[in-house]
Formats: structure tokens, sequence, C-alpha cells
């Protein structure tokens, strides 16, 4: 017997998968990390890439209470990590955000993240002209040591 998931399921899950585009900025491989029971943080990671020179300014989830833009850097033997106002996303380069490197704290989490869920997550881009541009994305959860594209 062949199993054929339902017309909707797959279209559900292309729309996932695929990368979002607006104006100037395309997101892509965006997805969060699932949590466990009583874990009130997690991180959400992506590939930006904008056609202008622009930064991301801010990051929300109906999810978390806070939402931070977070670079994580090494101090001697110790790994820092630390909120910034903003991070650049020049002309043509693909920016990405992922563990161990600069990515998207989720703070304050209401509810728990289970893999294969989605999160979805609004990212707020400006442009060197200061033009503001907000993206909707669905961001799969991906469970620890399941972080591969």
């Amino acid at each position: 017997m062949i199993f054929r998931p339902p017309a909707a399921a797959v279209f559900a899950a292309l729309l996932v998968a695929a990368p979002v585009a607006h104006g100037e900025v395309r997101i892509t491989d965006a997805w969060v990390r699932a949590t466990v029971a009583q874990q009130k943080a997690t991180g959400a990671f992506m590939k930006i890439t904008s056609t202008v020179d622009a930064r991301l300014v801010e990051v929300r989830a109906t999810v978390a209470g806070e939402a931070e833009i977070h670079e994580m850097s090494m101090d001697g033997d110790r790994m820092k990590m630390r909120a910034i106002p903003a991070l650049a996303l020049p002309a043509g380069k693909n920016v990405e955000l992922k563990p161990g490197g600069h990515h998207i704290m989720l703070l304050n989490l209401s509810a728990r993240i289970e893999e294969n869920s989605t999160t979805p997550l609004t990212l707020v881009v400006e442009t060197a002209t200061g033009e503001r541009e907000t993206i909707n994305i669905d961001a799969p959860a991906r469970a620890l040591g399941k972080q591969g594209h």
C-alpha cells in the first residue's frame, strides 16, 4: 500500500519550506530550536539576504515575552552572548543566523515549542534610507541535534 498525504498537508509543508521574499529581503532556512518542559528560552535561526544595505532592527514572536537579536563570541575560553540593537544586512550578502553566532533569542516563552510545529516570527528590517519592512514567517521547530538542512 502506498501512503499519499492529503493535498492540503503537502501544500502546508511546501509553504513552510519555501523561501520568503519581501521587497528587498529574502529569508531562507528559518527554524527554531524545539524546547523541553519548563524551558523558558530558545533560539531562532535563518539566512537573510537583502538586495540593499539594511539592518534587522526588531523581532517579535507571540510565543515569547521578549525576542532579541543576539551575538555570540569567544572571550578567551569563555563563550559570551549579548543582545545587540540591530544586525547589519549588507546588500547582496547572505547573513546567516546560526547556533554559535548571530541568532534570535526567544525569551520568557509562554508555551513549549514542540518538534515539527511552527513558530510565527515577525522581523522588522530597516533600509539605509530609513524605510521599514515587516516580514512574517513561520519557522519550523527542530529538536536539538536535528538542525541540519
